[in-house]
């Protein structure tokens, strides 16, 4: 990984609009969190409601998208990604450098923020804290990396992108069973459900997989999404160099 690179992938990163929506959404989370802790008296079940419906179905993805399409997708678009390109580094590390901003970015503005929205909620020993702050960090990995690939690969990531966080992992994903079983939301709360063993079922955390299914695709898909990433990046070069 490039430092420079990393640098002048945070400074776009955080001087964009976007940037403004990396601090609204946690704070409108946070907001829910508390209406819910006041209107709940506490009860975890509805703060497993609002965590595992909306911070995790919704919050997350959108999230990881805008942080996972503004790490790269901006210098695709405006043609400054060439003059990174021309530099004497190679492709791996710079994709690999925007990726771990991104991945930083998303453990701030996203992991953390639904973490300390399930504590605000409601909880018992910080167990529901634990389970889902586990669960975001794997979506979030995997989202962010996905999206950071989408850029690479295609013009229209943000809208490829809406239509999958908000149709497929939001909606179908939740709700639909053949559709659940390629969820990434679902893969990630299978560790977050065995976590809370028997208190999974009675405050709803349930997973569509098991365990250790859900973590090997978690794996194959992030670092699929790492290698399409890279692999693309070097045909943008070459044709910038043509």
């Amino acid at each position: 990984m490039n430092p420079v690179v990393m640098q002048l992938t945070v400074r776009g990163l955080l001087g964009r609009r976007r940037s403004v929506l990396l601090v609204v959404l946690p704070v409108l989370l946070l907001g829910l969190a508390a209406l819910t802790r006041w209107a709940s008296d506490g009860s975890p079940t509805a703060s497993a409601g609002l965590t595992g419906t909306f911070a995790m179905g919704t919050l997350l993805p959108l999230m990881c998208l805008l942080i996972g399409t503004g790490v790269i997708g901006p210098e695709i678009d405006d043609g400054s990604i060439v003059y990174v390109l021309a530099k004497p580094v190679p492709r791996r590390s710079i994709l690999l450098a925007k990726l771990a901003v991104a991945l930083g970015t998303t453990l701030v503005f996203a992991v953390l923020p639904i973490m300390v929205g399930a504590a605000l909620a409601g909880d018992d020993g910080l167990r529901l804290t634990a389970a889902y702050g586990l669960a975001a960090l794997l979506a979030g990995v995997a989202y962010t990396t996905i999206f950071v690939a989408l850029s690479v690969l295609t013009r229209n990531a943000v809208i490829i992108g809406l239509l999958y966080a908000l149709l497929w992992e939001s909606v179908l994903g939740g709700y639909v069973p053949g559709v659940r079983d390629v969820s990434v939301r679902q893969w990630a709360l299978a560790p977050a459900e065995q976590l809370l063993g028997a208190r999974a079922a009675d405050w709803g955390v349930v997973s569509a997989v098991s365990t250790p299914v859900g973590i090997v695709l978690l794996v194959v898909v992030t670092v699929g999404a790492v290698w399409l990433g890279v692999r693309r990046l070097k045909t943008l070069r070459l044709a910038a160099a043509d």
